[in-house]
């Protein structure tokens, strides 16, 4: 009883130690776009703001571009997480059921996309897309994080399809359902917290990109939140109140999305892992 006790104990310090570790960086940042800038640098921090204020929303909103880059990312981060399902359902349910000559050497190639590092292919997506005419177009920056997100996304929801009997597909088409109808109204369902995992995964890869979104963007009027940050950060002076207030605006709509499908989230993670 008494080991069982300090292995609760141990625990239960563990899980507080990683909450901490992961939460105490948020709260700061949060909590420090309500300060005024004496408090945010002061030697001695404080854990709750002691002068609060709006300045850095209002100065935020007012005096900068931060709302066409919230825009920005919030259509490419949608249309990026939208049809990275839209390819990645059919791919991985095809990968999974059907049988055509070298699926499995497909499947493996499809899968070498992260054995590169993004940043290996950069010059040569610029160099396409300039001939293309998509340079300093959102569209270009929606082929490359579905481009990205695309191989882990199959890979996930094969392994979904994987977990569901064959006798529930079977049954489907003895009634005569073809494979597009069984896919839409057996498979999917059943695969809800999977493409609930993938569509998160897809959107908050597609909004924090930084490096194809600082080089593919040429104007302002179409740069994502994390190249818009990089206009706050100046070369000798740092605006901490602005920053923060637009670090903290850019968490809200990533918590509002686990807010909704969060649940589901978790559920296809563990799901997917175990078949």
């Amino acid at each position: 009883m008494t080991r069982g006790l300090k292995w609760n104990a141990l625990l239960v310090v563990g899980v507080l130690f990683f909450v901490a570790l992961v939460g105490l960086p948020f709260w700061w940042v949060v909590s420090g776009s309500f300060k005024i800038p004496q408090e945010i640098i002061a030697r001695v921090p404080t854990m709750f703001p002691q002068s609060f204020t709006l300045e850095h929303y209002q100065k935020l909103l007012s005096s900068s571009d931060y709302g066409t880059y919230l825009v920005n990312s919030l259509v490419v981060s949608s249309l990026s997480a939208l049809i990275t399902l839209l390819l990645a359902i059919p791919a991985g349910y095809a990968f999974f059921r059907l049988e055509f000559k070298g699926r499995e050497t497909y499947y493996r190639i499809i899968l070498l996309a992260y054995a590169f590092p993004s940043i290996v292919v950069l010059i040569p997506l610029f160099g396409m897309f300039a001939k293309a005419g998509l340079v300093d177009t959102r569209l270009a920056l929606i082929i490359v994080n579905v481009a990205f997100a695309l191989p882990f996304a199959i890979w996930m929801l094969r392994s979904f399809f994987a977990s569901i009997p064959k006798e529930i597909e079977e049954a489907a088409r003895l009634d005569g359902g073809p494979p597009l109808t069984v896919l839409w109204r057996i498979m999917i369902p059943l695969t809800a917290p999977g493409i609930a995992a993938v569509a998160i995964f897809a959107f908050v890869t597609s909004w924090t990109e930084y490096v194809f979104a600082s080089v593919m963007i040429l104007s302002d009027a179409r740069r994502t939140i994390p190249v818009g940050f990089s206009g706050i950060i100046g070369q000798y002076q740092v605006d901490w109140g602005l920053l923060l207030a637009g670090a903290s605006l850019a968490i809200l709509p990533v918590v509002i999305v686990f807010a909704f499908i969060g649940r589901w989230f978790v559920t296809g993670l563990t799901e997917g892992a175990v078949k």
